[in-house]
């Protein structure tokens, strides 16, 4: 698929569930930040290059486990409607030797002698450009490509059960984690819509944990109190 296919295939969502938005929209978000941080980061200052170096890996480590999620429930539900998966689960195969090239970068800004921090910053810096201009195109095609596939072949409930169980296998603080890369990104609506279904389907203390440390760090004061104001929250 060319450039300019990419750009002709833009199906209307009319009113689907749409499984792959809120969490594409956190990683594009994430990995444009990051990328700007790259780019702009003097490699021969130890502090904040390990304080980088160490929010880069930890992006990584979403990344790949977003692969596996959609691996296990994404795919592997089309896979049970006998729709083949072969040119995406090549997509994520590549994406995970990605993470294995990315890795090795990191590792040599880390070790490397001061003369060549910089350069060893610049080639990470490239690396990570190439894997998220792949990584775009691949988002995209799942988006306009295997959206519709799931659509004509699941109900809605059936994409928010595959979504809600990939969500509660994860583990609190990556729960958190994925919360705080998410909302910052998501239209009010959106954020509405995923707060308000966690206000509902959460035990009160277990919300208001993650109001103070998912909720609220990530947004700025006016776009919490325009979520609080929506959801008619308690101050």
């Amino acid at each position: 698929m060319t450039h300019a296919d990419l750009l002709q295939t833009i199906p209307a969502l009319n009113g689907r569930y749409d499984i792959y938005g809120n969490i594409h929209k956190g990683l594009r978000r994430a990995q444009c930040l990051l990328l700007a941080r790259l780019g702009s980061n003097d490699f021969e200052d130890v502090t904040t290059t390990d304080k980088l170096l160490g929010d880069l890996r930890r992006l990584l480590s979403m990344a790949a486990a977003h692969v596996k999620h959609e691996d296990t429930e994404i795919h592997a539900a089309l896979r049970s409607r006998g729709i083949s998966t072969d040119g995406v689960d090549e997509q994520h195969d590549d994406h995970r030797a990605a993470f294995e090239a990315l890795e090795a970068r990191i590792a040599d800004v880390e070790t490397a002698a001061a003369a060549r921090r910089t350069e060893a910053g610049r080639a990470l810096y490239l690396a990570f450009a190439a894997y998220i201009a792949d990584d775009f195109a691949h988002m995209h095609e799942e988006e306009t490509v295997i959206g519709p596939v799931l659509w004509q072949t699941f109900s809605d409930a059936e994409l928010h059960a595959m979504e809600m169980r990939i969500v509660s296998a994860l583990p609190p603080e990556e729960n958190m984690a994925f919360t705080r890369m998410m909302l910052p990104a998501m239209n009010p609506e959106q954020r509405t819509m995923m707060v308000g279904g966690m206000l509902q389907g959460m035990p009160r203390e277990v919300f208001a944990a993650v109001v103070e440390f998912a909720i609220r760090p990530s947004l700025s004061e006016a776009e919490f109190q325009a979520l609080r104001s929506s959801l008619s929250l308690a101050a």
